[in-house]
C-alpha cells in the first residue's frame, strides 16, 4: 500500500491559498503544496448553482499525516465544507523518502 498521498482541496482566489500552503508546510503536515493559478469553478450548493474563483491545492504529504493535515484544513479554511479529496501515490522512492522525511509523523 502506497505511503505517499495527494490531498486535493480547493481555496479562494487570495492570499489565504498561500497562507494554506505555508502554514502547512511549516508545520510539517506536508512536504510540499502547490498552489496552482486562478480558475473558475461551478458548483451546486445549497439548491443553487453558483461559480467562483478558486485555486486548485495539492498537498503532498504521507498516509500517517492523513488525519492531521485534514484537522488543520478544517480549522485553516473558510468554507464550511471544504473539498477533500485524498488520492493514493505512487513515487519513486527517493521521493517518497523526501516526503515522509519532510512530514514526519511526529512531525
Amino acid at each position: 500500500m502506497p505511503d505517499l498521498i495527494l490531498i486535493l482541496t480547493t481555496m479562494p482566489d487570495d492570499d489565504r491559498a498561500d497562507a494554506l500552503a505555508r502554514t502547512l508546510v511549516d508545520e510539517r503536515l506536508a512536504a510540499c503544496v502547490n498552489v496552482h493559478r486562478p480558475m473558475m469553478s461551478t458548483y451546486r450548493w445549497n439548491g443553487a448553482v453558483e461559480r467562483e474563483a478558486e485555486r486548485q491545492i495539492v498537498i503532498k504529504t504521507t498516509r500517517d499525516r492523513r488525519a492531521a493535515t485534514e484537522a488543520r484544513l478544517r480549522e485553516l479554511h473558510p468554507y464550511e465544507l471544504p473539498e477533500f479529496v485524498v488520492l493514493e501515490a505512487t513515487a519513486s522512492e527517493a521521493y517518497a523518502a523526501w516526503v515522509r522525511e519532510a512530514a514526519p509523523e511526529n512531525g
